[in-house]
């Protein structure tokens, strides 16, 4: 019979039965305690009558503690089946998606489970189940999530060159200021909300696809909508034209909602009403315009995603006064919320200077 392998000599027995009382893992305290009486000189058969188990397990034991210590003695998570995608064909997924697919190329205009696997198995002739794809792409840091809009024609060098230049831009308007006058950064736009309503997704059983009521009239409003994120602050109009008179009303009102004493950057596209000198800015504002077809610049965009899906899809609107109800309601729902205009509106390359 092979001899007992000896336990490391680095424990003994009333250490155990300390980690034993301070451990919150059941299991473990039971296998200390099971070790602590072979440190004291009991036989392997009293260890394993201790820990109700057999001396095969106590052996395992002695094995696992003497390789790693108290920790060895937890009971980890199981490995489980080895993931069909080595390492080069993992990273080889993660760039087709992140990258997306050519339609001319892939059938496709986004990627779908179903597609990515034909896509495996195409590359690797791996065959993988959707739930084992999904899995997969979650461990690589994927997930869902919605598109911020992008104008087809957008100038990606504008939009870079912005960015980087910003803080120069910041720089330039806090020098013609008063010295210690606060700037506020504000985003502006307008949303037209009208009968012509949107259907957003929503639970519903599987194998049933649930309906909206959609109106085919064609009465609207627009909401003038400007936040500051860093403040969690917003200043609202709801207004029946799109047009300069109306972007007035709305400068007033968010000159109204700075703070008395600082001084507001309001950053807006480029739309007729925003750029014409019968504009009348207020003293306490100064316009910054964004390059033109970059919306997704502008967080504001992402408000009215936002309150659409929340607050304003899936509606019958009666006439143009109850369009404008919702509107307000929508709208002062967010402001009373600074944590959600925060979440939704902070940018990192325009709110670290």
């Amino acid at each position: 019979m092979a001899s007992a392998i000896p336990l490391r000599s680095d424990f003994n027995g009333p250490a155990l039965r300390e980690l034993a009382k301070t451990t919150k893992h059941a299991a473990q305290a039971r296998r200390l305690l099971a070790l602590a009486e072979i440190y004291d000189g009991g036989s392997r058969s009293d260890a394993a009558r201790i820990g109700g188990v057999t001396l095969q397990i106590v052996r395992d034991w002695v094995l696992r503690f003497n390789a790693r210590g108290a920790a060895g003695l937890i009971t980890g998570k199981a490995p489980g089946n080895r993931h069909k995608l080595n390492n080069v064909q993992r990273q080889a997924l993660a760039k087709i998606v992140e990258s997306g697919p050519i339609p001319a190329i892939h059938g496709v205009v986004r990627w779908r489970r179903k597609d990515l696997v034909r896509w495996i198995f195409e590359q690797f002739r791996i065959s993988l189940d959707e739930t084992t794809l999904g899995r997969a792409l979650k461990a690589l840091g994927f997930a869902k999530l919605s598109a911020r809009p992008r104008h087809y024609a957008q100038n990606e060098f504008e939009v870079d060159a912005f960015k980087k230049n910003f803080p120069a831009a910041l720089a330039a308007i806090r020098a013609g200021l008063p010295k210690g006058t606060e700037i506020e950064l504000w985003w502006q736009d307008e949303a037209r909300i009208g009968q012509k309503n949107k259907v957003t997704r929503r639970w519903a059983r599987r194998g049933k696809r649930p309906s909206a009521p959609h109106d085919q009239r064609t009465m609207w409003a627009y909401i003038f909508g400007a936040i500051c994120p860093k403040k969690g602050k917003g200043a609202g109009l709801v207004l029946p034209y799109c047009d300069t008179g109306s972007m007035n009303q709305h400068l007033h009102e968010i000159a109204e909602a700075v703070d008395p004493g600082a001084h507001a950057v309001l950053i807006l596209d480029q739309a007729g009403w925003h750029s014409t000198p019968k504009l009348v800015v207020p003293d306490n504002i100064t316009l910054l315009f964004l390059p033109p077809r970059s919306p997704e610049l502008n967080p504001v965009e992402n408000v009215w995603q936002f309150i659409r899906d929340n607050w304003l899809s899936n509606r019958i609107f009666a006439d143009y006064d109850d369009i404008v109800a919702h509107c307000c309601d929508a709208w002062n729902k967010l402001v009373d919320q600074p944590w959600k205009i925060i979440s939704i509106g902070m940018r990192d390359w325009a709110h670290e200077f």
